[in-house]
């Protein structure tokens, strides 16, 4: 009898023993990876809303050169996290083409410095702004005669739509900007901003092309689909922050 019991006892404390051995220690909670913030990024909540990079800060992959080959990027570079305009050799346009679009970057420039941001662009003439809208970047202050005209201070549709002149920062700060196109619908933003509103179907925006220098190329403001560019004029000008929202793109599918 005594016998047994001791069997008894040691064969309960293995099973006690052995479901102490086999428990698994409490799993720690993973790390919280804090989502990605400053310039040229996207949160999860951004790209879930359809937005994407077209500048990674770090390269220009996606972009080329006005009538160059993708990939050749002559007279730009990455400085800073930065696109910079370092050589007068043509303006920077995207591989991609976008139709309808919400486009949001951010730019700054040097003291009398010009240049420009186009859409619906094709490389199908001399000069891309002799077939795609520009809203115009500028040091509206610096010695050039453009800042003296609404129709061609920094924010404006160049030559069609005027902005004020006090909408832009000054030079060496980061200026915002926004650009929606729907259709022939465009609007322009600028640091909160609307600087234009205007339908390049409408028989008013006729009638201003036509009395514009722009009437002189066929092909002006006629497509409804087409690269972006970042215009190569005088100066120095940086761009960054540069995202898209393509209505156009179905993600279930890709490009």
């Amino acid at each position: 009898m005594f016998r047994r019991a001791l069997i008894g006892v040691a064969a309960v404390t293995t099973v006690a023993a052995c479901s102490s051995h086999n428990q698994r220690p409490k799993a720690e909670p993973l790390p919280v990876i804090p989502e990605p913030t400053g310039p040229n990024t996207l949160t999860a909540a951004e790209r879930k809303a359809g937005w994407e990079l077209l500048f990674d800060g770090r390269t220009l992959t996606g972009w080329h050169t006005y009538q160059l080959a993708p990939g050749v990027t002559k007279g730009w570079a990455v400085r800073d996290g930065a696109i910079e305009r370092v050589d007068s050799l043509g303006d920077l346009v995207t591989d991609l083409q976008f139709g309808n679009f919400e486009l949001d970057l951010e730019w700054k420039i040097s003291a009398g410095g010009n240049s420009g941001i186009l859409w619906w662009g094709n490389e199908g003439t001399q000069h891309i702004y002799e077939n795609a809208p520009e809203m115009q970047v500028l040091d509206n202050l610096g010695y050039h005669p453009d800042g003296d005209n609404p129709l061609t201070v920094a924010g404006a549709l160049y030559g069609l739509a005027p902005a004020p002149k006090d909408a832009v920062k000054p030079v060496g700060e980061w200026n915002a900007v926004r650009i929606i196109t729907h259709g022939g619908k465009v609007e322009l933003w600028l640091n909160g901003l609307r600087t234009a509103d205007v339908n390049f179907d409408s028989p008013d925006m006729r009638a201003k092309i036509k009395a514009s220098k722009f009437n002189a190329w066929l092909s002006f403001a006629k497509s409804r689909r087409g690269h972006i560019a970042l215009q190569d004029h005088s100066g120095t000008v940086w761009y960054r922050n540069i995202r898209i929202k393509d209505a156009d793109f179905d993600r279930s599918v890709g490009r």
